[in-house]
C-alpha cells in the first residue's frame, strides 16, 4: 500500500507539472507585448484544459494529506507563505481568465492580473522544489526552522528557472495548438527561453556545488542517475533541431521529456525520503487501514476516472485551434 501510494503521488506531480505547467507558461507569455486578438489567442489554446489541469494539484495535496500526513503538515510548515502565495496567485488567474472577456475599459487590469498571478504561482512553486532540494531543518519529525527558513538564494534561484520552464512549455504549446502570427511569435521566443533554461541549469549545478548541497552525493553513490541527464541531453538535441526545422509537434513534446527526466532525477535522488534527508516514506505513512481505506476511494475510482477525463478531454481537443469570433 505505502508502494502504491507513493506512485500515485509522484504520478499526480508529474502530471500537475506538465498539465499546469504549459498553461502557466501561457499565462506568463501573455506578461509579453502583444495585440488583443493574439491574447484571445493564446487563451483559447488554454480555455479547455486549464481549470482541469488544477485538479491534479487538489489530488496531490489530498493524497499528502491522507497517505502521508507528516510530509503534509512538515512541508506546509515550511512552505505556509509560498503555499499561501501561490494560491492566491492561482485564484487571481482563475478570476482574470473569466473577468477579462466581459470587460472593456478594465481589460487591461486582468490582462496584468493573468499574467502576474501565472508568474506568481509558479515562481512559488520553484521556491518550494529549491527549498526541498537544499533541505529543511526537521527535528523529531517536525519542522524546526523559522516562518522564513525557506528565504536564500538557492529556492530563489530555482523559483526563476522553473517560471523559465514553465514560458518554454507555453511557448511550445502555443507552437502545437496555434497557427499564424501567435505560432511564429512563439516559435521566435522558443530559442530564447531554451537558453535561458540551460543557462539556469548550470547556474544552479555551481551553486549546488559550490554550497556543496547533500543531494549531489546521492549522484556519487547512485551513478544510474546520469541516465536522466542523458535523456534530457537527447531531447534538448531533438529540441534544438525541431525548432530549427520549424515542426510544430515535436518541441512540446521534448520539453516535456526534459521536464520528466528532471523529476525522475529528484525523485530517485530522494528516494527513500520524503524530505530529504529527514523523513523516511516508511516513517510519513500512515497506518495500513488508512492507506487501504483511500485506496477504495481516491485510489481505485478517481484516480482512474481523472486519467480517463483527461485523456478524453485532449483526444477531443486534438489538433491545431481555429479561433472563432468573440470566443476566448
Amino acid at each position: 500500500m505505502v508502494t502504491f501510494w507513493v506512485t500515485l503521488l509522484a504520478v499526480s506531480i508529474l502530471i500537475y507539472l506538465l498539465l499546469d505547467g504549459f498553461d502557466l507558461g501561457v499565462g506568463i507569455l501573455f506578461l509579453l507585448p502583444n495585440s488583443e486578438p493574439r491574447r484571445l489567442a493564446m487563451l483559447g489554446a488554454v480555455a479547455p484544459f486549464w481549470d482541469g489541469n488544477e485538479t491534479w494539484l487538489v489530488v496531490t495535496g489530498v493524497i499528502l494529506w491522507g497517505a502521508f500526513p507528516i510530509v503534509y503538515a512538515t512541508v506546509l510548515s515550511a512552505f505556509y507563505i509560498p503555499v499561501i502565495l501561490m494560491l492566491l496567485g492561482l485564484i487571481l488567474r482563475g478570476v482574470a481568465f473569466e473577468f477579462r472577456n466581459r470587460s472593456d475599459q478594465t481589460r487591461w487590469i486582468w490582462t496584468c492580473s493573468f499574467g502576474l498571478g501565472s508568474l506568481l504561482a509558479s515562481f512559488m512553486q520553484g521556491v518550494m522544489v529549491g527549498g526541498l532540494v537544499q533541505g529543511l531543518p526537521v527535528v523529531d519529525g517536525r519542522y524546526a526552522g523559522g516562518i522564513f527558513g525557506w528565504l536564500s538564494t538557492f529556492p530563489l534561484l530555482c523559483g526563476v528557472g522553473l517560471c523559465l520552464g514553465y514560458s518554454l512549455l507555453g511557448a511550445c504549446w502555443l507552437v502545437r495548438k496555434r497557427g499564424g502570427a501567435v505560432r511564429d511569435i512563439a516559435r521566435r521566443q522558443l530559442k530564447f527561453l531554451a537558453i535561458g533554461v540551460f543557462i539556469f541549469l548550470v547556474l544552479v549545478f555551481l551553486h549546488a556545488l559550490l554550497n556543496h548541497l547533500p543531494i549531489l552525493h546521492r549522484w556519487i553513490d547512485r551513478p544510474y542517475l546520469f541516465v536522466f541527464p542523458a535523456i534530457s541531453a537527447v531531447a534538448a538535441c531533438v529540441l534544438a533541431s525541431s525548432i530549427l526545422k520549424q515542426n510544430d509537434y515535436l518541441p512540446f513534446l521534448m520539453v516535456s521529456l526534459i521536464f520528466a527526466s528532471a523529476f525522475g532525477t529528484l525523485a530517485v535522488s530522494f528516494w527513500p525520503y520524503m524530505v530529504p534527508f529527514a523523513i523516511t516514506i516508511d516513517e510519513a505513512a500512515s497506518p495500513h487501514a488508512s492507506l487501504a481505506f483511500m485506496f477504495w476511494g481516491e485510489g481505485l475510482f478517481i484516480f482512474p476516472l481523472l486519467l480517463v477525463y483527461v485523456a478524453t478531454g485532449f483526444r477531443v481537443f486534438r489538433g491545431k485551434f481555429v479561433a472563432s469570433r468573440g470566443h476566448y
